[in-house]
């Protein structure tokens, strides 16, 4: 059996789980017949040349200067991880050093491209970055996108060369989210289960569509940046825990600026790239729901509904429902390491397939192990980003506690549906008594979302991790507060960039 046949075959082994809106693209699914959807691509491009900044909801462009305050943290602090080092090194031996664009975190300058490169490896390096949400039980929550991590590095390269004005840099920002997110929502859950790292295969269309707008593109020039940047879309999520994954979020950003700008220079593609028989969503993910798309595109907003969640912690978002709960009982129970005999997590396989470092030996595995999660907070009573480094997670009582933590497939959790990240905690003492705990979603999250002045706590920790001058923080958290009366972005990356390193 030829292997596009077997994975035909596996959509309609699916077809019970499968596509549960019951819209007429999911009975093409059960079938194995894939959706026909002309002109699907050109919805998204009208969608996108036509929007304005009028276009956007109060509440929405709230939400999202939050999501822009939190991933310009992440830049910062992503600037001293070994990564951006090596970037920057990179940078330098290739020898694009123009004076375009910011390398957040330092005094240096590249290319719009590498500039958006860069500073998207920086701000997925600590896998600190918001998360997308699902509403559908076939799809794994929070783990469809990285939305702004693609779109806001680029968007922000592109509005400091052209001197663009707050509400431009938003609009371009809250387009590229949007749509990047409508596709992740729509592509057939097989996609991220076979391995694909969906920030890096759907992230180049929210870079594409934020640069295309930020060029002032027409519509069938928006078609060919979006099949351009279709061909460089990429990832894969054995990557999970190692440099490669912020590198693939990286480039997804840099990709929709190398797009847009071959596009300004006469370059084109197919104009039907998503629902082609040979485009995206046939190629990546064997068939895909357009009725996730089609007038869906701010009807609502992805902000709005079902919304998208800042990150409590430095690690894969779905330890943050269990990492909440461990917290909150540690506090009230007065919990102490040492009286911990073994901690049982209950949650859906995949939650344990994803966390797949099981006895981390670094900062980067640890990200995504649930056992190091738990075991970190019962040692240290936090989990900031300086508990995520290779030397805390090496420490003799750190991998003595990680095999206490008993973390495995419940049949609760795994019935709940893969929208939830259901975590069910068993803390056993040594004194015979059980604590337990139960966690569907984690702090940030829409059900427990952060105000503007928490993601600005949050904001001034990953800046003070960075070692960033005080004074510029609180003027980056005052300017992203007032984006919209902002005429020039350079007033906003000015304060990302030293003087001298």
């Amino acid at each position: 059996m030829r292997r596009r046949d077997f994975g035909r075959v596996s959509l309609a082994a699916m077809a019970s789980t499968m596509f549960a809106s019951g819209s007429k693209s999911a009975a093409l699914a059960s079938s194995g017949e894939f959706p026909k959807s002309p002109g699907l691509t050109d919805y998204v491009g009208k969608f996108v040349a036509t929007a304005k900044y009028e276009d956007i909801p109060a509440d929405v462009i709230e939400l999202g200067k939050k999501s822009i305050l939190d991933g310009l943290g992440l830049a910062l602090a992503g600037s001293k991880a070994r990564t951006g080092t090596l970037c920057r090194q990179f940078v330098e031996q290739a020898g694009i050093c123009e004076t375009k664009a910011t390398i957040i975190g330092t005094a240096k300058k590249t290319s719009t491209r590498f500039a958006a490169f860069v500073n998207g490896v920086s701000i997925h390096a600590d896998d600190f970055d918001d998360t997308q949400l699902s509403a559908a039980k076939d799809r794994v929550y929070g783990l469809l996108v990285h939305p702004t991590v693609p779109v806001l590095p680029a968007a922000l390269a592109l509005a400091e060369r052209g001197r663009a004005s707050g509400k431009e840099l938003m609009l371009a920002y809250h387009l590229g989210v949007e749509v990047e997110c409508k596709i992740a929502e729509a592509i057939s859950p097989r996609h991220y289960q076979d391995g694909f790292h969906s920030t890096g295969t759907c992230g180049p269309f929210g870079s594409a569509v934020a640069c295309a707008k930020m060029l002032g593109f027409e519509q069938s020039k928006i078609l060919d940046v979006l099949g351009l940047a279709a061909s460089q879309s990429g990832g894969l999520r054995e990557n999970f825990g190692t440099m490669t994954k912020p590198f693939q979020a990286g480039h997804a950003a840099e990709s929709g600026i190398a797009s847009a700008e071959f596009v300004s220079l006469g370059w084109t593609a197919a104009e039907q790239i998503l629902e082609a028989d040979r485009g995206f969503f046939h190629a990546f993910g064997g068939s895909y729901d357009p009725a996730a798309i089609l007038d869906r595109l701010g009807r609502p907003w992805t902000f709005a509904s079902p919304g998208i969640s800042l990150k409590p912690y430095p690690s894969g978002s779905l330890t943050h429902p269990a990492m909440t709960e461990m917290a909150r009982l540690i506090t009230v129970e007065n919990i102490r390491a040492d009286q911990v005999e073994k901690v049982d997590i209950g949650a859906n396989h995949n939650m344990t397939t994803t966390l797949l470092h099981h006895r981390p030996k670094n900062g980067l595995e640890a990200k995504f192990s649930m056992e190091f999660c738990m075991a970190i907070l019962l040692l240290k009573r936090k989990a900031g980003l300086s508990e995520f480094s290779d030397n805390v997670v090496q420490q003799t009582d750190v991998q003595e506690m990680i095999p206490k933590i008993n973390f495995y497939v419940d049949p609760e959790a795994e019935t709940a549906g893969f929208d939830k990240m259901m975590s069910l905690l068993k803390i056993h003492l040594k004194d015979g008594q059980v604590i337990t705990g139960r966690a569907d979603f984690g702090k940030g999250s829409p059900s427990n979302p952060m105000t503007f002045d928490e993601a600005a706590t949050k904001f001034r920790g990953c800046a003070e991790y960075a070692a960033w001058q005080a004074r510029k923080t609180e003027n980056i958290i005052t300017l992203v507060r007032d984006l919209d009366s902002v005429q020039d972005t350079n007033a906003l990356t000015s304060l990302l960039s030293v003087a001298k390193e």
